[in-house]
């Protein structure tokens, strides 16, 4: 076990995952927590990267900081997300080893599977097809970091371990409507929705205040906002989502992920098998389709939801095999709809 007084950094820890981890490890009685925000150390920066390292000195490194986003985010920003997150990656793994981290734990993504990889997704399935060409520049940073990690344990003996989760919805997600991940845009497009259906111009207003469109101020008309909206499909009458919703998809609370990300921090040294990585995820999926008949449920949206098959899908189906995880003691314990009435309970107060 780890001691309660070892010193942790948490690298992105105002991100989604970044931030459950905190709360987890706060909520285990870790007390030596080290954080910096992006204006206080750009992880992109290897000199100052090497100095926090060289002068905090960590036993322990979490690695959630990345640039992430959904399909429409990952397919227009191709060059930042593939430069960003490897710069992070490099910098940050190669500070921890070069300071003598104990252990290493860096998280990364279902996306680095293979688009038609056999389902369930075991790990060894890794590099083994083609990806997916939406996230491809994302998925190949992160494969790079696993990679990383294999190659820092073989040649340092660096206790270097790598996660890699599903699809992760939760506190503090990413509600932008253009680039957010599904589950939070669905959220986000039905509440949306239902405030135009109810005419309640006050709560629509106080949601837009709190995270903002762009072409929407303080000082738009409601007609100016009926028409921004309507660009990302969201009217009084229905909510226009991208795709056909056939594809399925696996979801995890991230307070789950945050868990498991704890419990094998703990419990999993990096093994000289590859791959070494290790899969996080529910174990069940569901049709997109499926999904949104769930925030349509939970949020009481009452329109119509219209599918844009003119739009990518993505990859057909992407559920994980967790038997290594759940072979070492772990297994995720929050539904998918009791999670998704958590999540909607905290984006409304």
């Amino acid at each position: 076990m780890i001691n309660q007084s070892a010193k942790i950094y948490v690298a992105g820890h105002l991100g989604m995952v970044g931030s459950a981890i905190v709360r987890n490890l706060t909520n285990a009685g870790y007390n030596n927590i080290i954080t910096r925000r992006s204006k206080e150390l750009n992880l992109i920066n290897q000199v100052d990267v090497e100095q926090f390292f060289e002068s905090e000195k960590p036993e322990y490194v979490i690695l959630a900081a990345a640039k992430v986003g959904g399909i429409v985010a990952n397919n227009v920003y191709r060059a930042q997300f593939i430069y960003e997150n490897l710069m992070i990656q490099n910098n940050v793994i190669h500070s921890a080893y070069k300071v003598g981290v104990k252990k290493l734990l860096f998280l990364g993504s279902s996306c680095i599977y293979p688009r038609m990889a056999p389902q369930p997704i075991l790990e060894e399935y890794l590099l083994t097809g083609l990806l997916e060409p939406t996230n491809e520049p994302y998925a190949i940073a992160k494969i790079a970091g696993i990679k990383m990690c294999e190659a820092y344990h073989s040649q340092y003996r660096s206790n270097f371990v790598s996660v890699m989760p599903t699809n992760l919805y939760g506190k503090n997600d990413n509600y932008d409507l253009e680039k957010s991940h599904v589950l939070p845009a669905l959220i986000r497009k039905m509440y949306l929705g239902k405030c135009l259906q109810e005419s309640n111009w006050d709560t629509l207003r106080k949601d837009l205040d709190k995270k903002p469109v762009e072409g929407i101020s303080g000082k738009s008309t409601n007609v100016e906002i009926i028409n921004i909206l309507a660009k990302y499909g969201v009217d009084h009458k229905s909510v226009t989502l991208w795709g056909s919703g056939s594809p399925l998809r696996e979801f995890l609370h991230v307070d789950d992920m945050a868990d498991a990300s704890v419990y094998v921090l703990q419990n999993f040294d990096a093994p000289n098998d590859i791959p070494s990585h290790i899969n996080v995820g529910s174990g069940t999926d569901l049709t997109i389709k499926e999904l949104a008949e769930i925030v349509k449920k939970v949020t009481q949206y009452q329109g119509e939801l219209i599918w844009d098959s003119s739009k990518p899908d993505g990859t057909p189906r992407k559920l994980m095999d967790n038997s290594k995880l759940e072979a070492i003691g772990w297994k995720s314990k929050i539904s998918l709809e009791q999670g998704i009435q958590m999540v909607f309970d905290d984006y409304i107060q």
